[in-house]
């Protein structure tokens, strides 16, 4: 029987250059997308996923993650003194959704190299990976799913969406054959190809099941001619060697926050979801003259 899939990496250590100034002092996992930072809805989706553990690979910077999931007693005091119910349990519930872990990256030397911080509290298990640009709206989590597939074949599984032909060239690209199950067996991926040069439409979004296999390809890996220990290639390691990867296509709508379009969209589509706002919002949304 597969172990089960208790403990998420979550790697946070990008300098957050897309949206400079605002990330020149904050992290940017920690902008707001209405009333909650990027981060806490993936660690939301990962408890709700039944992760018990969430460890944080961290940089220079990023102390205000770490504060974000800790105790704030003065604040919670202050809630409480001035009886702010709704808020003070808002607050109260972060610290309580799982246990956190921190490790840093020294260095910016690659995605797999983040990943490989958390291999020793990780050990010899699976562990699911969350990037911090991926939010997805859906009735199952998107991590549910990809442990649901993981479940179902116990071999390394990606995440996948499937893009438009002008959007494949930003992607890493899956390419593959469809099985009984649903999933792809992937015996490529390539990262940021053009059109032309694959008939895939399927890329990751930045959620894994990691195997301990993988772990022990990106001990092995020393930094390739990006100065980068990228997690594509030890995909490329693995299927070398016979390994098994799949990729599972998650249902529901994936709201990629990597950029200052998408950031503001998925600001959209959660405002029209939130109880307080999405009236006044629609309102507003529908005067504007859009032709």
């Amino acid at each position: 029987m597969e172990k089960k899939i208790t403990k998420a990496i979550l790697p946070v250590a990008g300098f957050g250059t897309r949206f400079l100034p605002a990330t020149k002092s904050q992290p940017k996992e920690m902008l707001p997308v209405v009333d909650k930072p990027v981060i806490q809805y993936l660690v939301e989706e990962a408890v709700a996923s039944g992760i018990e553990e969430i460890i944080f690979v961290t940089g220079r910077g990023k102390r205000a993650i770490e504060d974000h999931f800790d105790v704030a007693y003065e604040l919670e005091s202050t809630l409480v003194e001035k009886n702010k119910t709704e808020a003070l349990e808002s607050v109260q519930k972060i610290a309580k959704m799982a246990k956190f872990s921190y490790v840093r990256q020294p260095y910016p030397l690659g995605d797999g190299h983040a990943v490989l911080q958390a291999s020793h509290i990780v050990g010899d298990e699976p562990v699911l990976v969350l990037f911090g640009d991926c939010i997805y709206d859906a009735d199952v989590p998107a991590s549910q799913q990809l442990i649901n597939s993981y479940e179902m074949h116990g071999a390394t599984t990606i995440g996948t969406a499937t893009v438009s032909d002008r959007e494949v060239s930003s992607f890493g690209v899956i390419e593959g054959d469809a099985m009984e199950d649903g999933t792809v067996k992937m015996t490529r991926m390539l990262e940021k190809p053009e059109p032309e040069q694959t008939p895939s439409r399927e890329v990751a979004v930045g959620k894994y099941i990691i195997t301990p296999e993988i772990f022990n390809i990106l001990e092995g890996m020393k930094e390739g001619d990006s100065g980068e220990i990228r997690l594509a290639d030890a995909f490329e390691i693995s299927l070398t060697r016979g390994g098994d990867i799949r990729s599972q296509s998650l249902d529901g709508e994936w709201l990629d926050t990597g950029d200052k379009y998408n950031f503001v969209r998925a600001t959209i589509h959660f405002g029209l979801k939130h109880d307080k706002i999405r009236d006044n919002l629609r309102d507003y949304l529908a005067t504007l003259n859009l032709t």
